[in-house]
């Protein structure tokens, strides 16, 4: 009888995986009503590039920091928003921190609107326009900085002055917190944090930088997509180190350290950490996979059974898709010996890792030392950072957020995301529970790929989209 069993499950399997992706599709929802605001565009471009100007580079070696540049950057925010100054003068905490109060009506559901102003370092010869020059040309501003992310401290502080030009007073407190040293896992955020809980701030919303507006991101999905971070991984800098006694090249050991540092990293590659299915992604695949095409909602619909499918091209694609699902370790320097004929003393391997929801710090690196299973390499951390709790997808600051883009950006799919990389916004978990990562930009696959990177840019465009949606934020909050 058993023959007779198993095509009646098979076709009952296939029954019910069918049954669920046709029914897998997206909740009815209602578009935005349409939300105009007047924006002086020009403004806001001459201020970006203003601010490109100041070379704000931030660096964990305190000898490398022109502080006189954040100074001018200082300055320049006074000379630009004067309304803004008048209202809320500044606070300077820590090192680098802004951070203004805007007082409302209320305060018992205040904002933070979050942005950094420090940018990582340029090589300037590989670039084709200069980097701080705040060169406009043909539609396009360039300048580091542009993209990650003066744009956004560009976009709340043109907003914020707009408003209070015409005598706007927000419903609830605002505060406005810019950090100079986020790019080194600086100081000046923590510290704001813990002023604002000092003073008893519990936000309702907390906005940063972080997903886009983007295209082609997810597998069958047509349509442009609004991610929004609701959490971000944990992050490890790590030093993989071995010494010996050196010597000359011409009568080594069976097994030098770079040999040794080199079948650690092979093996690091050829074991992957585990799928981890954060809350973040879990969310992000039921709200996106709606969209796909029927053949990834049979998958997406079907997790419990194509979980392990959907791992596998994971694994062998990498990208984005990869990093969502685990914790991921990228093997990014190597050191030896200075010269070809000399075995080195010391070498080193080094890693950035970033960790999952499901991980921590210790436990990843308790885990490498098993699988690299040798007791001669030592790992020296020189960073790390656990993940970050996951914020609500629900209430009124994500209702605000949503209403803003979808306002803005009446086309997309907005859906909550797992934030790959880190960012300031990571310390306000520990006083609210509406921490969000938003980049207020569309931005293409070359967009995505120059932050950080050579000839970063923007086009002006862009920019008065950007202040048009705080417009939007700002005054429902």
């Amino acid at each position: 009888m058993w023959w007779l069993i198993i095509p009646g499950v098979i076709v009952l399997f296939l029954a019910i995986i069918l049954i669920r992706a046709m029914r897998f599709k997206p909740a009815l929802q209602t578009k935005a009503a349409p939300s105009p605001v007047e924006v002086d565009k020009q403004r806001a471009v001459d201020a970006l590039a203003a601010m490109v100007r100041c070379k704000t580079i931030s660096s964990r070696d305190e000898s490398l920091v022109d502080i006189r540049e954040f100074d001018k950057f200082k300055e320049l925010l006074k000379e630009l928003y004067p309304k803004v100054h008048q209202v809320c003068a500044p606070e300077y905490i820590s090192k680098s921190g802004i951070l203004y109060h805007l007082k409302g009506e209320s305060s018992a559901k205040p904002s933070v609107f979050m942005s950094h102003y420090d940018v990582v370092t340029v090589e300037e010869e590989a670039w084709e326009k200069p980097a701080f020059e705040g060169i406009i040309e043909d539609g396009v501003l360039w300048g580091r900085g542009t993209l990650d992310t003066k744009i956004t401290l560009c976009g709340v502080m043109e907003a914020a002055e707009t408003l209070l030009e015409k005598g706007f007073v927000p419903k609830n407190d605002m505060y406005f917190a810019f950090s100079g040293d986020e790019e080194t896992s600086g100081n000046s955020a923590p510290d704001m944090v813990a002023e604002l809980e000092r003073r008893g701030v519990r936000p309702a919303l907390v906005l940063d930088e972080g997903g886009a507006v983007v295209a082609g991101v997810f597998p069958g999905v047509k349509e442009p997509c609004a991610l929004i971070g609701t959490a971000e991984k944990g992050l490890i800098d790590l030093e993989f180190q071995m010494e010996s006694k050196g010597g000359h090249a011409s009568a080594p050991p069976p097994h030098t350290l770079v040999g040794e540092l080199a079948k650690a990293a092979v093996s690091i590659e050829a074991n992957p950490f585990r799928r981890d299915l954060s809350p973040a992604v879990a969310e992000m695949f039921d709200t996106l996979g709606r969209y796909s095409t029927f053949v990834y909602r049979l998958i997406f619909a079907n997790l419990w059974c194509f979980m392990p499918l959907l791992d596998s091209i994971c694994k062998k694609t990498g990208g984005e898709l990869n990093a969502l699902v685990r914790t991921t370790c990228a093997l990014t320097r190597m050191q030896g010996s200075t010269a070809t004929n000399v075995l080195p003393p010391t070498a080193m391997l080094g890693a950035n890792l970033r960790i999952s929801s499901g991980g921590t710090v210790d436990g990843v690196l308790e885990r490498l030392k098993k699988v690299i299973n040798n007791d001669s390499i030592k790992l020296k951390l020189i960073y790390g950072m656990n993940p970050s709790t996951c914020s609500e997808t629900a209430g009124e600051g994500w209702e605000k957020l949503k209403s803003a883009i979808a306002a803005t950006w009446p086309e997309s799919i907005i859906s909550p995301y797992l934030m790959v990389a880190a960012s300031d916004s990571r310390h306000y978990h520990r006083i609210s529970k509406n921490v969000y990562r938003f980049s207020v930009m569309e931005l293409t696959k070359e967009e995505r790929g120059i932050i950080h990177g050579h000839n970063e840019r923007i086009p002006v465009e862009k920019i008065g989209t950007a202040v048009g949606f705080y417009l939007r934020l700002l005054r429902e909050c």
